[in-house]
């Protein structure tokens, strides 16, 4: 058995144990353990395996056991940025939704450290933006990118030694479009965590939030397909209507559909069929989507590695090419890189106040 079908026979099997036989040789223990940790999921698969009953080689078992206590500790220290983050906006009467990372994990995994986790993601009000960013400032962190008034910016970027957080006005920003932020904080529900008052987002809007996030990304992380999967196990009685119609209203249904179409498909996600036929793409779209986002590509994180073929893909996959085309022009004259690549050009832009934009 391959890398690629031990680690998704693995997920799509879940809760049950996998009717298969464990790899038997250390070329492919070695390469399921690399790409359990690729995929941010060395953590849940050491879980899995031994709930299976799956022995690795020595080797491979002791670099998934090393690998997932590493996870573990870079997952501790974000849970603590995070709680002195919700101190922080406590403080000045703002309790933000929070997004995928600890929060998610700690509702959706057999334990919350099972997925790694690396920064901290809080959406809060337009409105509120600026008092946020002084909160979190008095903690420690440094502002070092936000310009809110750019048409596909959506997060304020704050650093410090235990990481980073980042603060969103929008929930994503992507494919040349935007999904606004205060409807979603309108419909969040209250909650707690570890002791904190938090929000999270309704299951609906949850459905359609990491669906776009991980398409957004184009899949490239199997823990977003997998967030999928527990969320909607976790929510049986999920209103699918709801979810069409929230999606179709993002302006981006085609994305809703790439990351629950692969769920479906690759990791048994519990999605009705008639959902995927009314968020579905053109024909082409879907071959195209289903040629890119095959198990095999996923688990070796293809167009992760190629920036020409991640660029042909969002081009291709878009479900508007004009503002998309717009989207990439703006990249390529390197007005702002690709979200996560710690290359913005200059220095750092101060926060703008959203209260002018309209």
């Amino acid at each position: 058995m391959t890398a690629a079908p031990a680690l998704l026979t693995l997920l799509q099997a879940w809760p049950e144990a996998p009717s298969t036989p464990v790899p038997s040789d250390a070329g492919a223990c070695d390469a399921l353990v690399k790409a359990a940790v690729r995929h941010g999921l060395a953590g849940f698969v050491e879980h899995a395996l031994a709930k299976a009953g799956w022995t690795l080689t020595p080797e491979a078992g002791a670099l998934l056991h090393r690998e997932a206590r590493m996870s573990a500790a870079r997952g501790m220290r974000v849970r603590s940025l995070l709680s002195r983050s919700l101190t922080a906006l406590a403080a000045v009467g703002v309790t933000p939704v929070l997004l995928k990372g600890y929060g998610l994990a700690r509702r959706l995994y057999p334990e919350p450290l099972q997925r790694a986790t690396n920064d901290v993601d809080l959406l809060v009000p337009r409105a509120r933006v600026l008092c946020s960013v002084h909160a979190l400032e008095g903690m420690g962190l440094t502002t070092q990118a936000g310009d809110v008034d750019q048409d596909d910016a959506h997060h304020v970027e704050l650093t410090g030694p235990d990481g980073m957080v980042e603060l969103h006005y929008r929930a994503l920003a992507g494919y040349g479009q935007s999904l606004e932020g205060d409807a979603l904080v309108a419909r969040a529900e209250d909650a707690t965590l570890d002791g904190h008052p938090v929000r999270y987002l309704c299951a609906e809007d949850e459905a359609v939030y990491l669906s776009l996030h991980a398409s957004n990304h184009l899949l490239q992380r199997l823990a977003w397909l997998f967030d999928l999967k527990l969320l909607a196990r976790a929510h049986p009685k999920l209103d699918w209507d709801r979810v069409v119609t929230r999606a179709r209203r993002t302006g981006l249904p085609h994305l809703v559909w790439y990351a629950w179409d692969a769920a479906h498909r690759l990791l048994d996600a519990p999605v009705p069929p008639w959902v995927l036929k009314a968020l579905a793409p053109p024909r082409w779209q879907r071959a195209l989507a289903t040629r890119l986002f095959s198990g095999p590509r996923l688990v070796g994180a293809e167009l992760a590695r190629s920036k020409p073929a991640w660029i042909a893909a969002k081009l291709a996959l878009a479900p508007r090419a004009r503002p998309m085309v717009r989207y990439a022009l703006r990249r390529l004259r390197g007005l702002r890189p690709p979200p996560g690549t710690g290359a913005e050009p200059g220095a750092p832009r101060p926060v703008r106040s959203p209260a002018g934009r309209r």
